[in-house]
């Protein structure tokens, strides 16, 4: 499947920060009994045992619509992929994305939401990956829909594109745009454009979001009417970690791909270093994990999250890496990812099983987040943890 004539996802590589690790010969399968439940072997792949279990449970026929939970899961997938060389992978987001991409390149959706713009980055992977040019005319439609979407008067990208969502930032959206932008850029040639607009999405909503302890609030309302915005500054009364944690990625993947000159990337590396010492304050010592609500660990009800404490599990050994923070916040990622691999084990069927995620979730108060409910292998939290478990293997 892969395109003649060019480095097996040199482009994709470069973005994922896993440049010089060429994808590996499928491995033979293997004859060895699975572990035993609840077994957390310490030489596992549980990238590998994810991807196998997830594609054990759901085809690309029935693992769900054009979303953007799928999307993630199966970028994970992919970063899997560019790992093992295990083609397999590869042809299962093929499958999927073929659903909604015809051979012109046609596609049903009308991307009138940030959410739905996320599985576009599978979009240009596939491009790169196939060289079928169906997938560039399909990508380009995103490109082309942001020429016409809605911003708030400082620029940035309304949520969506709807009454109950107008004139609002939330910290989500970034994630769903930002990343497909740089790497759309990338692939054809688009950075003077896609570059720029990433970073100054990333710093528009970092100036209406971030608060002084260095995290995020959920979102903002610049008309000032949603039930849930302060009437004078216009934010959501919650940090919630989920959405911090897409902010944190799409910051860290953003940075990743923009040239040091670019305008606005030396004030985008500031907010990731206020992000990162915050992040970092609120820790759980005990788990290594973070709160539901991320500053209020000692109130009632709250608990410890999947999803959110893989992205920033991600997202602070990726900077630390890079250099964009300290190299002392490597060890905070160690004991995040120590804590999220408390929470992967394997069934009796054999299957892996990743707890305490929580389901897509709105803006609301300190009881709403504290009682959405916590699923066992969500979307969220697979995708999530793959994108963590990929990078963290390369720091051991």
């Amino acid at each position: 499947m892969k395109r003649p004539g060019i480095s097996v996802a040199a482009c994709a590589l470069a973005l994922a920060g896993l440049v010089g690790l060429a994808p590996a010969a499928p491995a033979a399968p293997s004859t060895a009994p699975a572990a035993a439940p609840g077994a957390r072997a310490g030489a596992e792949d549980w990238s590998a045992a994810l991807v196998e279990s997830t594609m054990t449970r759901h085809t690309p026929a029935s693992i769900g619509g054009w979303s953007y939970p799928v999307g993630l899961y199966l970028y994970g997938q992919y970063r899997t992929y560019l790992r093992t060389g295990d083609e397999r992978y590869l042809t299962y987001v093929k499958q999927y994305v073929d659903r909604f991409v015809d051979q012109d390149g046609n596609t049903a959706q009308k991307y009138n939401s940030l959410d739905s713009m996320q599985a576009g980055r599978l979009l240009v992977a596939l491009h790169h990956e196939t060289g079928e040019d169906r997938y560039r005319i399909a990508a380009r439609k995103i490109r082309d829909r942001l020429r016409t979407y809605p911003r708030t008067a400082d620029g940035g990208f309304w949520h969506a594109d709807t009454a109950s969502r107008a004139h609002q930032l939330w910290s989500d959206g970034v994630y769903m745009v930002t990343p497909f932008l740089v790497e759309y850029g990338a692939e054809f040639d688009d950075e003077a454009y896609t570059d720029r607009e990433a970073v100054e999405q990333l710093t528009t909503y970092a100036r209406r979001l971030q608060a002084d302890n260095g995290l995020f609030q959920h979102a903002f309302d610049a008309s000032r009417t949603a039930v849930w915005a302060d009437k004078e500054t216009g934010r959501a009364p919650e940090q919630w970690c989920r959405a911090i944690g897409w902010y944190a990625m799409a910051a860290v993947d953003v940075l990743d791909a923009t040239p040091k000159d670019r305008p606005g990337r030396d004030r985008l590396v500031g907010v990731v270093r206020k992000l990162a010492a915050g992040i970092a304050r609120t820790q759980d010592p005990a788990t290594g994990r973070w709160f539901q609500v991320v500053d209020k660990g000692a109130r009632e009800g709250n608990w410890t999250e999947t999803s959110c404490s893989s992205m920033f599990t991600y997202a602070l050994s990726r900077a630390a890496e890079k250099g964009y923070v300290s190299a002392a916040y490597r060890e905070v990622a160690r004991r995040g990812h120590r804590g999220v691999l408390e929470r992967i084990s394997r069934g009796a069927d054999g299957l892996t099983d990743l707890t305490g995620i929580s389901i897509g979730t709105n803006v609301g108060d300190y009881a709403f987040y504290v009682a959405r409910p916590r699923q066992t292998n969500d979307f969220h939290g697979l995708g999530a943890f793959l994108l963590m478990h990929e990078q963290l293997r390369k720091q051991r």
